[in-house]
């Protein structure tokens, strides 16, 4: 199984498929929330709300990840990995790519926001 995430990371690197869909980074309520360290990614692959939840935060929310669930679907299948195994990986990489001043799930669950250095991460992502 490690070497096919780590197979996978390396396409999905090379590829660009980890993030929100493209559509939903350029909603302006999205990137503010992000910029505004309401929102961060989450080791599971999916977007989370940091702290108080608004409805408008949710919906935000709860849309990018109903998304990001049926690619990280279709592509488990066509990777012959589980949506569980796809959904980490991407999430390894969403934090990774995370920029300073974003916030990130620790691999203790608590909420961090990036600094200059690398983010705190599973240690079993690829």
């Amino acid at each position: 199984m490690r070497k096919s995430l780590m197979t996978f990371a390396g396409a999905a690197l090379a590829m660009g498929l980890i993030a929100a869909p493209a559509q939903a980074q350029r909603d302006p309520a999205y990137a503010a929330a992000r910029a505004n360290g309401q929102v961060g990614e989450k080791m599971d692959g999916y977007l989370g709300i940091v702290g108080a939840a608004t409805s408008e935060l949710r919906r935000i929310v709860d849309d990018i990840n109903i998304r990001r669930r049926a690619v990280y679907a279709e592509r488990a299948q066509a990777e012959n990995a589980t949506l569980e195994e796809y959904a980490f990986t991407s999430g390894c990489l969403a934090i990774s790519r995370t920029a300073p001043g974003e916030m990130y799930q620790a691999p203790d669950g608590t909420w961090k926001q990036r600094g200059a250095g690398a983010p705190l991460r599973d240690p079993r992502c690829p």
